[in-house]
């Protein structure tokens, strides 16, 4: 499936990133382990639980490297795209899990914490699929060279709406954009890029999400082993000709999302006044909620 493949996993020394690299590694995979060890609110930097993973691999005979280094640190990860070519001869695929969470409600969001969010999971997503981009498009005519390669982008059902979540449900939504469009852009170069959405209880969710919510969660049924199938498929030779989805995945269940879509329409041969409009606005929602602020979430729909 994926056996022989070089490939990049951020965020790979804990949670989804670590199980994701382990299991790649177990099915023949080169995987390069870049993280920076950060708490889950993003503090600090700490190398150990990076090497531990990559001593895990290699101990059980798997092929990894780690990369100490911040994803928001464009020049980082031009390098780290460098050396993983010097150190194996290509990439063929990426998965960027890298970030963290700061939430509060919007009139208490600090713009440090902000930024700090949209910074980790949006810019460093830029930052990935820029280089790796970049790479890819000056091979893409390199005879006896991969000819397939994957990017597969880490979004959230939090870029729904979730409260408290402003920060990261941006950069989420930001991600499925990114997403759409950078598949459209490399899919001349045979790159393909698909967005997940998982839901799995990860160090990073036991630290922001309260108990009592933590204990209604079936934590069994939510381990990051769970989960990880799904960006090994996107990554594998068995999706060659998918690009450009976003899909969850949590518990035993996997979905399609569908993309932003023209619904409801009305139309008039004069052109819209707000009188107008005001008058016919009723029959625009007819039959539908008018407040669409009802909390939702992929671990909502599994748990219910």
């Amino acid at each position: 499936m994926i056996d022989g493949k070089v490939v990049i996993v951020t965020g790979g020394a804990s949670g989804l990133g670590r199980e994701t690299a382990v299991q790649m590694a177990e099915l023949g995979a080169s995987v390069v382990v870049s993280d920076l060890g950060s708490e889950p609110h993003g503090e600090g930097a700490n190398e150990e639980p990076l090497r531990d993973v990559v001593d895990e691999i290699t101990e059980d005979g798997g092929e990894a490297t780690a990369s100490f280094g911040d994803i928001t640190d464009y020049e980082y990860v031009g390098s780290l795209v460098e050396e993983t070519v010097a150190a194996y001869g290509r990439i063929d695929g990426a998965v960027n899990y890298a970030g963290f969470l700061r939430d509060d409600m919007l009139f208490n969001m600090d713009p440090e914490d902000w930024s700090a969010v949209t910074d980790v999971h949006l810019t460093g997503h830029f930052n990935l699929i820029h280089h790796l981009g970049s790479h890819w498009r000056q091979r893409s005519n390199s005879e006896g060279l991969e000819t397939q390669r994957s990017f597969v982008s880490v979004s959230s059902a939090s870029s729904r709406g979730s409260p408290a979540q402003l920060n990261y449900s941006a950069a989420k939504a930001g991600v499925l954009g990114l997403t759409r469009t950078a598949a459209r852009e490399l899919h001349q170069y045979n790159v393909r890029v698909n967005a997940m959405m998982p839901a799995a209880i990860t160090r990073m969710l036991d630290a922001n999400v309260p108990d009592d919510v933590l204990e209604r969660l079936p934590r069994d049924e939510l381990g990051p082993e769970k989960v990880v199938a799904l960006p090994i498929v996107l990554l594998s030779d068995d999706a060659t000709d998918v690009t450009g989805w976003t899909f969850a995945i949590g518990g035993d269940t996997v979905f399609t999302v569908t993309d932003p879509e023209l619904d409801r329409s009305l139309t008039t041969e004069r052109g819209w006044s707000p009188s107008a409009l005001a008058a016919e606005f009723d029959d625009l929602l007819e039959g539908a909620p008018r407040s669409k602020t009802e909390p939702g979430g992929l671990l909502n729909e599994i748990v219910e």
